[in-house]
């Protein structure tokens, strides 16, 4: 990944932690900040941007058919809304992944999405704003307003974990019941989050953190599953600042979180003699483990 690239997208993560620092919010009351927060939060620079993607391109649609020929994974999820932050950034735009038959509009379609809504921007999380982009909870709020209903996939996590590490009036758990009690009983994928520092808001400590929040308000939601990113990503799928991802990365996270998402709300029972045999064992698993989809 070109250094530009790799050097935007750590600001667009980072800058959600400066939300809590500077009180912005977004239907809720402002945060507190403090001191060490601030200290920490002082270098990243104040800026972020929204990925809307054109996400049928011609190119892709002979690969995306060949692709989907061969896979024995379908879903239901027919219609799918996928809400990230800049960790989703290089999922749905060419400056990250040129080949659009790897970015995840066309591996959605390969597992049978029809109606793909990408709403990534930088420095999302689901209680924070930052420069009047919207949050997690309002950008859900506005699809529903507008009439909007199907499946759901929700990439966010990395900035709320940072946010409450530093401070954030709202907690791990009420992030994720907010959302939930939002978007009611559709079904809804939840990726979880991992990264590969040691220290500091964004440390993997704090990751595992939100990763336990979301196993522990699964059995709560009939229709919430919980996709295993963080026992999937390699370390060399990271870029330097060790939280996002290099375009082999991106390509394996776009890959992955549709198949997991065939395997959290399949559309049937797979043709079995199309799976291989690691297929057909991923697909057991997922169906006896209940919330968590490796």
């Amino acid at each position: 990944m070109p250094s530009r690239v790799g050097r935007y997208a750590s600001v667009a993560v980072c800058a959600a932690v400066l939300a809590v620092l500077t009180g912005c919010s977004g239907g809720h009351s402002p945060a507190p900040s403090s001191a060490a927060a601030r200290r920490s939060s002082a270098a990243h620079a104040r800026t972020a941007r929204s990925a809307r993607p054109d996400t049928s391109t011609p190119g892709s649609r002979q690969a995306d058919a060949n692709a989907r020929a061969g896979s024995g994974f379908q879903t239901s999820c027919t219609s799918v809304v996928h809400i990230g932050d800049s960790t989703s950034d290089g999922l749905v735009l060419a400056a990250y992944q040129p080949n659009p038959s790897l970015r995840i509009a066309a591996q959605y379609r390969r597992v049978g999405v029809t109606r793909f809504i990408p709403e990534v921007s930088g420095a999302r999380s689901i209680y924070e704003t930052w420069h009047g982009f919207p949050n997690g909870y309002t950008v859900a709020q506005q699809l529903l307003r507008h009439g909007y209903t199907g499946c759901w996939v929700i990439a966010l996590g990395t900035n709320d974990a940072a946010d409450v590490a530093v401070g954030s009036a709202m907690s791990m758990a009420a992030r994720i019941r907010e959302m939930m009690t939002l978007i009611g009983n559709e079904p809804v994928l939840w990726v979880n989050v991992v990264t590969l520092l040691s220290s500091g808001p964004y440390s993997e400590s704090n990751m595992q953190a939100w990763d336990r929040a979301l196993l522990q308000a699964c059995p709560q939601y009939p229709t919430m599953r919980v996709y295993d990113w963080s026992a999937a990503a390699r370390p060399s799928w990271f870029i330097s600042d060790g939280i996002h991802y290099t375009p082999q990365g991106y390509a394996e996270r776009a890959r992955l979180i549709a198949n997991a998402l065939a395997l959290a709300f399949p559309a049937a029972e797979p043709t079995l003699e199309r799976l291989s045999v690691s297929q057909m064992l991923d697909w057991e698993s997922s169906n006896s483990q209940g919330c968590l989809v490796n």
